[in-house]
């Protein structure tokens, strides 16, 4: 039993096949899935997704690449979309220093109101973080520790150990497949093992050798295979500890 705890299922990619991608997930042993928002209207369509599957659990916000959302009064409808059935998290929010579509300063106001709503309603959070892990730990640092999932982890060492002494969990995709991700690799096999949670970021982030092509749950069973490698573990022992650890954050009932 695998699950996948960052899969945007809701997206147009899928809408030819969606149905097929749950079977074939399922075939591979992918059980769970954990399905993300970036904007209000992929918050309420992870919403739908999740009252029509009842493996899929869903999770709302505002990316900091999509802020545009969050103006007049997209806060108070993200707090009302926050509250319905089977929402476990706020995310993915964080970020973004790569593509910079929106100021710093804003991102961090976005990022602070998002963690603020998280706290007010005892959500875990899903945090996007690219090219700004000082800045997102910083920001993280001042709220109560807690429930905070690195998605897609990309930092370097130190950056990981101030994550995990402050308790959080880091998202584990397709780049630790890839050729060059040794540092990555050094922080899967040295991070505690009730840290790591799995994910694919379908439909990208496809693993090798499936890289560069559309990214889907069924594909999670190769970056855990290669988790299982790192970590010297048997595959459904690894897939057991992580799946476990993902109820555990979501605060699921196994």
């Amino acid at each position: 039993m695998l699950f996948d705890t960052h899969c945007h299922l809701d997206v147009a990619a899928f809408d030819a096949d969606r149905e097929e991608v749950f079977a074939r997930a399922q075939a591979a042993g992918v059980t769970h899935f954990l399905n993300p928002a970036y904007d209000l209207d992929s918050s309420r369509r992870a919403v739908a997704l999740a009252g029509q599957h009842t493996e899929v659990y869903a999770a709302v916000g505002v990316h900091p690449n999509d802020l545009a959302a969050l103006e007049s009064d997209g806060l108070a409808q993200l707090r009302m979309l926050a509250t319905q059935p089977k929402v476990v998290a706020i995310g993915e929010v964080g970020l973004d220093y790569y593509w910079n579509t929106f100021s710093h300063e804003r991102q961090q106001a976005a990022f602070e109101q998002q963690l603020a709503l998280a706290q007010e309603l005892d959500l875990s959070v899903i945090v996007h973080c690219r090219d700004a892990y000082d800045d997102t730990l910083d920001i993280l640092e001042r709220f109560p520790a807690g429930r905070v999932l690195l998605h897609s982890f990309a930092g370097n060492g130190g950056h990981a150990e101030r994550a995990l002494a402050r308790g959080y969990s880091l998202g584990i995709s397709g780049p630790v497949t890839f050729k060059k991700a040794d540092t990555l690799r050094e922080i899967v096999r040295d991070a505690p093992l009730e840290r790591l949670l799995l994910e694919t970021d379908a439909p990208y982030l496809a693993p090798h050798p499936r890289r560069g092509q559309r990214n889907e749950p069924g594909l999670l069973t190769l970056t855990a295979q290669k988790v299982a490698e790192i970590r010297a573990l048997p595959m459904d022992e690894l897939a057991q500890a992580t799946s476990a650890n993902a109820y555990r954050f979501f605060g699921l009932t196994l």
